[in-house]
């Protein structure tokens, strides 16, 4: 049976928590199988033994389960090419390496660190490009073996052929091409007995059949590398493509004094999944469309020709206007729950049960941006008393409390706000923002906010009483007791 027509990957080292750029390259990974009807693979490159941990690992699938990014094939999923993490298929590159060996494509190399250092440096001094000259190339058997019984731990070099273009077609940049004279022999076993992430990586896409690779542009220069080593073995090379990376607004690379968070640090802030996919899915690719889209139209409107070469800027503004047309578009339950899981909801003195929650989040989804935007308004809605903020006072104070006693008077047999809002107009003289503003933070205590008939409808006839007569008299208790009657 032959396989899919195009696979993907993500291959992350679980030393850490994903941050946006890993995240925007598994997206893309997966927008680009998904579009196609691929295959999305994921594998865990866990060879470096310090600095990979279980609980990274974890986080790691946490992470994009929340995000919806599923993978067809891979940990726990399972798969024909298993395993999928690194570190169970050393047995599987040590055969490649002795097939190096046995060919000559590669051989033991002695040089310490401080030769190597004094070598790159002459090199420098001499105008040259920094590269292996090639020391330990020639060593008889003999030699090796001499060294090898004086206890010295050699590492593994690839031997780079002389005068060869290596040339192929970048997904993201076009044509490219590198000279193999200008690589020098690189290592692709270190003197630990581990191996390098480019000999392991590019094996395990061949050995996996990935068909497409989107990384970042760092990466630009490990591919001609790849392409030999899969060259010398006789395996197939994916296809690869090198993306731009993501940049802070003074150009250098996102971190995190540009506000760059991990997955973890962005969802416990209360961004939505769709937030995150919609923004990293235009950053650094040209969507033809501004609508909010879930993974099947993101990866329709997905295009390897539509991908920038320029680094990708990131902008928390654009990323928090994402997250404002992801709350418009929840499911109302689903907000419920997020709003629930916000340290904001477990900072509430008496929060709400989950009906009466779900009722007025779907009062104040518009005005909703963070959990803390909801949590602030429920305290202004929920609570029976409130007080108004210094300019929603400086207003209450000039409408005067002829206003809110003949409010007061209008508020007896009115149906809905606006046959309210006419009567107190028509009784007061006024309309426009002097009818309306003065309304507005009686019930609610600020200037703006949720469309007023359905404030209206949530705070009920009793609780509009009590907050214009607490405009009439000045009573402002506020924050405080709104508080207490949660």
């Amino acid at each position: 049976m032959s396989g899919p027509s195009i696979k993907t990957r993500f291959a992350p080292s679980p030393s850490g928590e994903i941050h946006l750029g890993n995240l925007r390259t598994a997206l893309f990974n997966a927008l680009l199988a998904v579009g196609r009807q691929g295959v999305f693979l994921l594998r865990i490159e866990d060879t470096d033994v310090e600095r990979s941990r279980k609980e990274h690992v974890e986080a790691l699938l946490r992470d994009l389960r929340w995000l919806g990014l599923h993978w067809q094939e891979g940990p726990e999923t399972g798969g024909p090419h298993g395993p999928y993490y690194q570190a169970q298929r050393l047995d599987i590159y040590r055969g490649y390496y002795d097939q190096l060996a046995a060919n000559g494509a590669s051989y033991p190399c002695f040089c310490s660190g401080d030769q190597l250092a004094m070598a790159r440096r002459a090199q420098r001094i001499a105008g040259q490009p920094p590269r292996y000259a090639g020391t330990c190339a020639n060593l008889s058997a003999d030699e090796v073996q001499r060294r090898l019984d004086a206890g010295m731990k050699p590492t593994v070099r690839f031997r780079v052929p002389v005068g060869e273009a290596i040339e192929f077609d970048d997904l993201a940049r076009g044509r490219q091409c590198f000279q193999s004279d200008e690589i020098g022999d690189f290592i692709i076993r270190r003197s630990d007995g581990s191996a390098a992430f480019f000999f392991t990586n590019a094996i395990d896409d061949a050995l996996m059949g990935v068909t497409h690779v989107l990384r970042g542009e760092d990466h630009l220069t490990n591919t001609p590398r790849q392409l030999l080593i899969l060259k010398a073995l006789g395996l197939q090379a994916p296809a690869y493509g090198h993306v731009s990376l993501l940049v802070g607004d003074d150009g250098a690379p996102l971190s995190k004094r540009h506000g760059s968070r991990s997955v973890r640090e962005l969802r416990e802030q209360g961004y939505l999944p769709a937030a995150l996919l919609n923004y990293l899915a235009r950053l650094g690719h040209s969507c033809d469309t501004d609508a909010l889209g879930d993974l099947d139209q993101l990866a329709a409107a997905f295009s390897l020709e539509r991908l920038g070469r320029a680094p990708a800027r990131y902008d928390e503004q654009q990323l928090r206007h994402w997250q404002k047309e992801a709350v418009a578009a929840a499911r109302l339950e689903e907000l419920v729950e997020w709003f629930k899981l916000s340290p904001e909801y477990r900072h509430l003195p008496a929060p709400l049960d989950d009906a009466a929650l779900e009722e007025l989040l779907a009062v104040l989804r518009d005005n909703v941006v963070m959990p803390a935007d909801a949590a602030a308004w429920v305290r202004r809605l929920a609570g029976d008393e409130l007080e108004p903020d210094a300019e929603g006072q400086q207003i209450l104070d000039a409408a005067g409390s002829v206003f809110f006693q003949q409010a007061l008077t209008a508020l007896e047999g009115a149906g809905d706000f606006r046959s309210f809002a006419n009567a107190v107009g028509k009784a007061a003289g006024v309309k426009g923002r002097a009818l309306f503003m003065p309304l507005r933070v009686a019930l609610t205590g600020v200037t703006h906010g949720p469309e007023m008939q359905r404030v209206w409808e949530w705070l009920g006839p009793a609780r509009c009483r009590s907050r214009l007569q607490d405009a009439l008299t000045g009573r402002g208790s506020g924050a405080n007791r709104d508080a207490e009657s949660l």
